[in-house]
């Protein structure tokens, strides 16, 4: 039996979680924690890596015998602190390249759920026209996978003000609606609309029927459940109760051995 809160599997994201092990090794770990089910961020330095690299993604899912619920698309160099390409027209076409490389992924795992980050506003250029871009490419992107899952729209925080145009719950919905595709959802980072001040709890209730996926942090500091002053349990009840029956992913900074933190499922 996988770990779980109220019926709903709880997900591990080898991408921050169980980062004691190099990343091939982290869905066995996750395993062997007792998750049945991971996501990840990209994992590739690419957006079209070669068929080997995705080859040994998979084997890694398989032998670990965890199912993938969620994966990002390429949102560029993260480490370098890039949050997507999507409000660049120079390279939207990243995009494009990698959609072959996250079918071929889904069709393998199951996965139905990709999380596009949209990218960050460059300062010296016009702010609607990025934006405006980026709903024409998520809009192309919700088309080329219409029917293999849904795209994911995530508020981030941590950026300087202005930096990002996704920054609340409703930043979202206004959003959506310029895409007008039925397979685009809100990604419910409790940690990230926290952070940037949103009221989880009366987002929860206004936004649950647009909800796609859930992950949770708590804040300050994106640490385990618990670890903060957000009301977590509170949100994700909610959610649960307006009939949200997916996955709730695990994104938090775990400061130690990750198996060492899990004490919060039971609490």
């Amino acid at each position: 039996m996988s770990l779980r809160y109220r019926g709903a599997p709880l997900a591990a994201n080898v991408s921050i979680l169980f980062t004691e092990h190099p990343y091939r090794e982290r869905f066995a770990a996750a395993a062997a924690a007792g998750f049945g089910e991971v996501e990840s961020w990209w994992p590739f330095g690419t957006p079209d890596p070669d068929p080997a690299e995705v080859d040994d993604l998979l084997s890694a899912i398989r032998h670990a015998g965890v199912r993938l619920v969620a994966l990002n698309f390429w949102a560029g160099d993260m480490p370098a602190g890039e949050r997507g390409v999507a409000t660049d027209p120079q390279r939207s076409e990243e995009l494009r390249r990698n959609l072959p490389a996250l079918r071929a992924i889904a069709q393998e795992t199951g996965c139905a759920r990709f999380n596009l980050l949209v990218g960050r506003l460059a300062p010296e250029t016009d702010r609607d026209a990025q934006i405006e871009h980026a709903v024409r490419t998520v809009a192309a992107a919700a088309r080329e996978l219409a029917g293999t899952g849904a795209v994911l729209l995530e508020p981030l925080s941590g950026l300087p003000e202005g930096a990002f145009p996704l920054i609340t719950d409703l930043d979202v919905a206004a959003f959506r609606e310029r895409v007008g595709e039925e397979n685009v959802a809100l990604l419910f980072d409790v940690y990230h609309l926290g952070a940037n001040g949103v009221d989880v709890v009366a987002a929860a209730e206004r936004s649950s029927g647009a909800v796609g996926h859930v992950q949770l942090a708590d804040a300050p500091g994106r640490g385990a459940p618990g670890t903060g002053t957000l009301p977590i349990a509170e949100a994700v009840d909610i959610l649960i109760g307006h009939g949200y029956t997916g996955p709730i992913g695990c994104e938090y900074v775990p400061g130690r051995p990750t198996a060492e933190t899990l004490g919060w499922v039971d609490r």
